[in-house]
């Protein structure tokens, strides 16, 4: 069933790969977290879908404001706690019997220039989702020009990142730059125009900021191993990632902990069988299919991919393992 028919009717932000996740981890059942609550769409698919009861976890306080009129027409059966996913086998509390973090800012997030993440719209340099700490101008406007440039690259695999790096740097010292639509101006200048149904210029530097800001690669290895300890056997764990980084991070993590590593390179000695920790239930990413993309744009890149908890021992994999991004800071200037 296409996602938005799954859809709640009062919910102006359409969850991505609802009707295919439901599917996949069917029959749905007991306690379920929703790590990435957001506008609730995800936890209100999984109530009317058959779970007992449904932990919804956000870091963003705009979140929890935005649940508290509806809340309460699911009678005690959705309970929100603020933090974050990395956290969620604390937060949960008891054993789970599913995991889903729709991973990324969520759209109503972007669609608040105030927040500071849409480079389209004219707002604060700001891009916390939890609304506190260093924001994207703090970081644009102190960090040194090499670890600009790496976390460009590194985070949004931006190829023109030190000359992007190197023009901040420079607009800065003639001015701070504290709102998006500068910091967008001042990226695009350094790229070629782009074509029609390209992207725009600054999208992967947003990117890169936004995920630095917010820590967020460490978050998605905290919060995979975090789902790990909390799920019971047999509890499903479904994620859906928005652009390639997240995702090979996603799929190298199910790689390892469905007992896939010995085989990962033939030319290697052979190594004993890793004792499965997750079956896999999509052997491929799940994308979204032609229904859905003709109602919800924000899926075109969207993908889903599911693990069932085995009996195993959990054990935390090395984020060098799981390929997260790393590079030596240089510090501020």
């Amino acid at each position: 069933m296409p996602a938005a028919a799954m859809a709640p009717q009062d919910d102006p932000h359409i969850p991505v790969l609802l009707g295919p996740l439901l599917k996949t981890v069917a029959p749905v059942r007991g306690l379920w977290l929703d790590g990435t609550f957001g506008a609730g769409g995800y936890a209100r698919g999984l109530l009317a879908a058959g779970a007992e009861r449904v932990i919804g976890v956000d870091r963003d306080p705009l979140a929890h404001e935005m649940a508290a009129g509806w809340i309460g027409q699911f009678a005690g059966r959705l309970e929100l706690k603020l933090g974050t996913f990395s956290e969620l086998d604390t937060l949960a509390g008891a054993p789970l019997d599913g995991v889903v973090l729709d991973l990324g800012v969520s759209s109503m997030q972007l669609d608040r220039a105030e927040r500071g993440f849409s480079f389209q719209k004219d707002g604060p340099l700001d891009m916390r989702m939890s609304q506190d700490g260093l924001s994207a101008a703090d970081l644009v406007n102190t960090a040194a020009e090499a670890d600009l440039a790496d976390i460009l690259y590194h985070y949004g695999e931006e190829h023109a990142s030190r000359r992007i790096a190197r023009a901040i740097v420079e607009q800065r010292a003639i001015e701070p730059i504290t709102t998006t639509l500068r910091l967008a101006e001042i990226v695009a200048r350094q790229l070629p125009r782009p074509k029609p149904g390209q992207s725009h210029p600054a999208t992967r530097s947003f990117q890169a900021i936004r995920i630095a800001v917010n820590a967020e690669f460490t978050e998605l290895a905290e919060g995979l191993a975090a789902a790990e300890r909390a799920l019971k056997p047999g509890g499903m764990l479904a994620v859906v990632t928005f652009h390639s980084l997240e995702d090979r991070i996603v799929k190298r993590f199910f790689q390892l902990a469905s007992g896939q590593e010995a085989n990962a390179n033939r030319y290697a000695p052979a190594t004993t069988q890793a004792t499965a920790r997750f079956d896999l239930m999509t052997r491929k990413a799940v994308a979204a299919d032609a229904d859905e993309l003709a109602v919800n744009p924000r899926s075109r890149s969207a993908k889903l991919r599911v693990g069932r908890r085995t009996d195993a021992s959990a054990k935390t994999i090395p984020p060098a393992d799981l390929g997260l991004p790393t590079f030596s800071r240089k510090g501020r200037r």
